[in-house]
């Protein structure tokens, strides 16, 4: 059975599920989330991420843990979670953010309980992380998405 998914922005034709991860600031565990799904699925998967409370910047910690990692922040900005980016998704992920995020008919939601990084110690943040990780990884694997390992 061939799922289609909401967003048909994909490049050989056929489409991607859309992911939306969202936390209070958009500064550690939604971009976490987003970073680590980007370098799994290499493409087969739209990801996005956002916040109730969106912050000014990506948190240090994150950064930093994700950068030991070979990944990198650089291209995240926090983003003010909003109705159209919950519309476009196809799974969305809260991780704290509650009941300020938006509810579609037709959405899958999932509310993942992980500890906030802000004002965590290093490796209480990589602790959070690799939680972060498992998740991801078993999501794709959900949504039929072979995860790459290569580093």
């Amino acid at each position: 059975m061939m799922t289609v998914w909401s967003d048909p922005e994909d490049r050989d034709g056929t489409r991607r599920p859309v992911v939306l991860y969202a936390c209070v600031h958009n500064s550690g565990r939604s971009v976490a989330a987003k970073v680590l799904t980007e370098y799994y699925a290499r493409g087969r998967v739209d990801v996005r991420s956002a916040g109730s409370e969106p912050s000014g910047r990506v948190n240090a910690e994150v950064a930093s843990v994700l950068a030991e990692r070979g990944l990198s922040t650089a291209a995240e900005v926090p983003t003010l979670l909003d109705g159209g980016l919950v519309a476009r998704a196809d799974v969305v992920v809260t991780m704290g953010c509650g009941e300020t995020c938006p509810v579609f008919p037709g959405r899958r939601y999932l509310d993942w309980s992980i500890d906030d990084p802000a004002g965590q110690p290093r490796e209480a943040v990589a602790r959070i992380i690799d939680d972060i990780d498992q998740r991801v990884r078993a999501l794709l694997d959900e949504l039929g998405v072979r995860v790459s390992d290569a580093r």
